[in-house]
């Protein structure tokens, strides 16, 4: 397997985790909600309530976001290489080495240190569409493209 292949498995099992967690985060509201019976003070229940709601409505979001990160990581082919950085691309950098995809951070591969980081953040808006070669300016430091899978 290919060093973008296991990169992208790893971005792909760490959205799977934080798909389960917030499942089950949904699911504990729900068994709440059903479970919050009336009590003799009312509106400390509608309070409760109406905490929960907005928990509910919060972790729905966060579903959605998850599901938009899992259709933009499916978006890339983790068996083709790159020459001009985009979405997908493993870069080798002077500094760092980074896999544009989806922000999840640090990750080992064969004991290598990679940056999973979204094309959304500032290093990955300054390396999109540069090629082996070229050089960013980010935070007062140039940084070379060594190479780009």
């Amino acid at each position: 397997m290919s060093i973008k292949q296991k990169l992208y498995s790893k971005c792909e099992d760490a959205l799977n985790r934080r798909l389960e967690v917030l499942q089950q985060a949904i699911s504990d509201i729900q068994n709440n909600l059903q479970s919050e019976t009336k009590s003799s003070v009312g509106d400390k229940h509608e309070t409760g309530r109406a905490m929960l709601q907005l928990e509910r409505e919060k972790a729905g979001q966060q579903l959605a976001d998850i599901q938009k990160q899992f259709e933009l990581l499916h978006k890339i082919n983790p068996e083709t290489n790159q020459t001009t950085i985009a979405l997908g691309a493993v870069v080798y950098t002077s500094q760092s080495q980074y896999f544009l995809a989806l922000s999840v951070g640090e990750i080992k591969i064969d004991g290598q240190q990679f940056f999973a980081i979204s094309p959304a953040t500032p290093i990955g808006q300054l390396l999109l569409s540069k090629s082996k070669g070229e050089a960013i300016q980010f935070r007062d430091q140039e940084i070379k493209i060594l190479n780009v899978l």
